[in-house]
């Protein structure tokens, strides 16, 4: 990936220094430092720090936290394009004994597993890692405080035991498996379990001082698939375009965009906020834009990784602090930053390439009862459903080989559309899900559910 300053006009790189700088000087952060991309590739670095001529740049490692989770997601979702395993199955199919057995593969990626969200005590983000070395010493005594599957409660334990069925089906530690198969695929050097110079230290800012206290740095052991990496800028921007698109040799862009996809119910608190989680992915919406990626923390560092897919842009922020600039905001404001200052320019409209008349007989205007919509050939395949006017429910379709179309999204995600036809091949109406599309609303000869009054449309006063 190639770093670029000048593609950004100089008016939008001075707004994401202001940014950046108001961060760390409110914040009162030692350093920070921030990354932005745009089509794939990193277009900004911009850096803030206590220490005059010490800035630290794209290859400065700091500790990302829970962003970790995403990797080891990552990692779990390839075992399921492989046929390892099924995001179903009860991890007590492939990793028995651990007394959470009960919760499937996808509710311990999407925190629905019921599973406390820490480890008992002491606290495990500031204490060696070989005080927990079983499971066993991660899960305590009573693992679970909520049903299963019932509802979304954050569970660090729940991405150990991902880490521990990941060296279960692999035969090899978490560590040897993410940096054979996604780090360095991805050509994320930077990345790593244990710190590697350049980094930066840790520290405490006193709440109501200007005085600093250094952060011890523990090895996590067990709970390292929850938290343990270290990474830069420079690497987590190559990661934030994988996120955004995929890479076959780690993971296709339709697993990719699974993970981005919410999987949990969003908590009560979360509702206003519009937030959720996907598989191993926060997702939120701000200021009507959707967001994805994760955040991270642990004693001296703060983390977060941005990325909105509609736009092309993601941002990264990475600060060495225990507490103090809100990162989530400032990554949503880089993003936001660029997407109106220099919005996306689309591809240039294409037509088809060729032109199946089968199909262009499902282009048109249809009616759902009295609701009008609309049913359009893309030029990539697939068909658009939408209402003609206002909201209501719309989705793409992909065809099936077969005549038949499967939605992509939206309440029609999964639904099958039929397409009825006569004996001479012409389009009768159009049945998905159980609804029936037709040319005219109600036609008269079609089959409606329910029949049609064989008066037809009529006055009030008849």
């Amino acid at each position: 990936m190639t770093t670029s300053q000048e593609e950004l006009l100089p008016g939008t790189r001075r707004a994401l220094l202001h940014r950046i700088a108001v961060a760390q000087a409110e914040g009162r952060a030692p350093s920070l430092v921030a990354a932005v991309v745009r089509d794939g590739r990193a277009v900004w670095h911009g850096s803030r720090s206590s220490v005059d001529g010490h800035g630290p740049d794209e290859n400065v490692q700091y500790r990302i936290g829970s962003i970790t989770k995403t990797f080891t997601a990552v990692l779990v979702l390839r075992l399921r394009d492989e046929g390892v395993l099924d995001l179903g199955d009860p991890l007590e199919k492939h990793l028995p004994g651990t007394g959470a057995g009960e919760a499937t593969i996808a509710e311990l990626l999407a925190h629905t597993s019921g599973l406390a969200a820490e480890s008992p005590a002491p606290w495990w983000e500031r204490t060696p890692g070989s005080l927990r070395p079983e499971l066993s010493d991660v899960l305590g005594e009573q693992p679970l405080l909520h049903p299963v599957g019932r509802r979304h409660h954050y569970s660090n334990p729940g991405y150990t035991l991902l880490g521990a069925l990941v060296e279960e089906l692999r035969g090899a530690s978490w560590e040897e498996v993410l940096r054979d198969e996604v780090l360095e695929p991805l050509g994320l050097h930077r990345t790593s379990a244990q710190p590697q110079a350049p980094h930066a230290g840790g520290w405490a800012v006193h709440p109501w001082a200007d005085a600093l206290l250094p952060e011890p740095v523990e090895d996590l052991g067990r709970m390292a698939p929850a938290g343990q990496l270290w990474s830069t800028t420079g690497d987590l921007a190559r990661f934030a375009a994988f996120l955004a698109g995929g890479d076959d040799r780690v993971l296709s862009a339709e697993s990719v965009r699974e993970m981005r996809t919410p999987a949990a119910p969003a908590e009560a608190a979360d509702v206003v906020d519009g937030a959720t989680y996907g598989l191993g992915m926060q997702i939120q919406q701000r200021d009507g834009r959707l967001l994805v990626g994760h955040s991270g923390s642990l004693p001296g560092f703060l983390a977060n990784l941005t990325v909105s897919v509609e736009d092309d842009v993601a941002a990264v922020v990475l600060a060495n602090c225990t507490s103090g600039p809100l990162l989530g905001a400032v990554g949503a404001d880089l993003v936001r930053i660029v997407a109106e200052a220099e919005p996306r320019i689309p591809e240039p409209w294409r037509p088809l390439r060729e032109v199946d008349r089968d199909v262009l007989d499902l282009a048109g205007q249809w009616f759902w009862g009295t609701h009008a919509f609309a049913l359009r050939v893309l030029a990539d395949g697939l068909l658009a459903l939408g209402p003609l006017t206002g909201g209501g429910r719309r989705a793409r379709f992909r065809s099936n080989g077969d005549g038949t179309w499967t939605g992509l999204e939206g309440y029609y995600a999964g639904e099958l559309l039929r397409p009825v036809r006569r004996p001479d091949g012409s389009v009768i109406h159009l049945d998905l899900g159980s609804f029936v599309f037709t040319r005219q609303p109600y036609e008269e000869g079609a089959e409606v559910p329910g029949g049609v009054d064989p008066k037809g449309w009529r006055g009030i006063a008849e």
